[in-house]
């Protein structure tokens, strides 16, 4: 499979499928030409000697500078190398990846001004595998993310540092290796090549590929606890939802109600006294259904920026117009990236509460802990431990980067979006809430095994006997810290969600 870019069409699963699955990438013939007619007009603008940002100006503060004909191509260079100041780990090979195509994919809309060449030079680095070093830190997500976006350039010139075939190395020694011809930025080509938020959004398009998965799996994990803690779905009644017709809470309720389907558990206790659960329980379409309703917000503006025009300034040569703006901006991922961490973070903490139920005897019905051997052993004890941790840790980490601001470049940018804050944040929010996720799988499964003979909802089912196959009972104490990793891994690749689908037909929603 090839994916094409065109700066119009691309998809967050176009994106995975490059940055994760190596998936090779082409330029579509309509954007050439798209390319082709802007390049033209740039290098009319500057045989005029025209004052256009950028292009025959200096940068930010330095705009009102008049640079000639003969430095455009030095000012280019110099623009990359000054703002060579990212810092930290190197980002995740994959986010490397998501960032080159979508900077590739922005500027093939033809708005840029670069040459064919510029976005050739990307393409072949994504297929050959030459992967700049990007430090993390440095973007505040308001003139894009100008700091890691200029390492990427860099290797692309020959310099700085990349990762080819696992080795890191020089960035001329990545090029030559992989039969790249390194570059020579011309007019406008190091601005529009780094004035944009490709990286934060490349994080964003991730994150919401990963999260999709992990809220529909919090649906299957949930379904096992009502189970092993012999609740009640008579809460998800489709006449609830109707007359309070959120989609997120219309949807996971119908999830739930086919999860638990034909419960052989739920019949053996319908004429039991107790006439409601607690909120972890009964209010799970109310809170995983907000979470859902916030993910199909973001997911849709992540959609739509990975086929925007980020840079500054924009050409529209069709009607012989430069205009300065601010696409650039970041505030629509950083608010974005917010409201995931958020969502997140309420999907762990609703999970946290149900496992605390499992393994308190006085709320479940079940042995304490999870364990026949109360006392000897401590079973699930500091699972939940954990779980609080993480959480309590979300928390924290779900105050929003992007209502803060520190005005820069004297002044000129005097609103940032903090979007790279953002997706940094949401990142880990999303890699503590898979391990509370994974973690109740494992509660769930060990409460379910005291409900023996009876079995569960034929979804619920399905997952534990998934779980089963990979992670025994807990007899006796053991390290929990591989069977959580073991639990995380089916988790994260979705594997908990395929089985579960085999059985009750593909769940609701994304």
């Amino acid at each position: 499979m090839t994916v094409t870019i065109d700066g119009e069409t691309l998809s967050i699963t176009d994106v995975v499928s490059v940055a994760r699955n190596f998936e090779k990438v082409e330029l579509s013939s309509d954007a050439r030409q798209k390319v082709n007619k802007c390049r033209q007009f740039v290098e009319s603008l500057v045989a005029g000697e025209k004052v256009v940002y950028g292009v025959t100006t200096g940068f930010g503060a330095f705009d009102n500078v008049f640079i000639s004909k003969e430095q455009s191509d030095k000012l280019q260079e110099n623009l990359i190398l000054s703002h060579s100041v990212a810092i930290g780990r190197p980002l995740p090979e994959e986010v490397v990846r998501a960032a080159m195509m979508l900077r590739a994919n922005s500027l093939s809309k033809g708005y840029s001004g670069v040459r064919v060449k510029i976005i050739e030079t990307l393409i072949h680095m994504l297929n050959r595998g030459v992967h700049p070093v990007i430090p993390e830190k440095g973007s505040l997500g308001a003139s894009g993310d100008l700091a890691n976006l200029a390492h990427m350039v860099l290797v692309m010139l020959g310099k700085g540092e990349a990762f080819y075939h696992g080795e890191r190395v020089s960035g001329a020694e990545a090029m030559e290796r992989a039969g790249i011809i390194k570059i020579v930025l011309s007019s406008k080509e190091g601005l529009a090549l780094i004035n944009g938020t490709q990286v934060i959004t490349a994080i964003a398009a991730l994150l919401v590929y990963d999260s999709q998965l992990l809220v529909k799996t919090s649906e299957i994990t949930a379904s096992m606890s009502l189970e092993a803690l012999k609740g009640t779905g008579r809460a998800y009644d489709e006449k609830v939802g109707r007359i309070r017709p959120h989609q997120g809470q219309i949807t996971c309720a119908a999830n739930l109600r086919r999860l638990t389907a034909d419960s052989e558990i739920m019949e053996s206790h319908r004429y039991d006294k107790k006439v409601q659960d607690a909120y972890s329980l009964r209010c799970i379409p109310q809170i995983v259904g907000a979470a859902r309703d916030a993910l199909s917000f973001v997911r849709t503006k992540v959609e739509i920026e990975i086929n925007s025009a980020t840079d500054n300034p924009l050409l529209f040569p069709e009607d012989d117009e430069v205009i300065s703006s601010g696409n650039f901006h970041g505030q629509v991922i950083a608010i974005s990236l917010d409201l995931l961490g958020i969502a997140l973070s309420e999907v762990a903490s609703v999970c946290e509460r149900r496992i605390e139920r499992l393994v308190n005897p006085q709320l479940s019905g079940l042995p304490a802990f999870l364990t026949e051997k109360e006392g000897l052993d401590s079973g699930f004890m500091v699972a939940q431990y954990t779980a609080a941790a993480l959480v309590s840790e979300n928390k924290v980490l779900s105050h929003p980067a992007s209502v803060d601001s520190i005005p820069t470049s004297a002044n000129k940018e005097d609103h940032v979006s903090m979007g790279m804050a953002a997706a940094l944040k949401a990142r880990n929010i999303f890699e503590n809430a898979s391990y509370v996720v994974a973690i109740e799988l494992l509660c769930a499964s060990q409460g379910l095994d005291f409900r023996k003979p009876l079995r569960a909802g034929a979804g619920a089912e399905a997952a534990y006997e998934l779980v089963r196959s990979r992670i025994e009972h807990l007899n006796d104490d053991r390290i929990l810290h591989n069977d959580v990793n073991t639990s995380r891994d089916m988790v994260l690749t979705g594997e908990v969600i395929s089985d579960v689908e085999k059985v009750v037909g593909e769940l609701d929603g994304f």
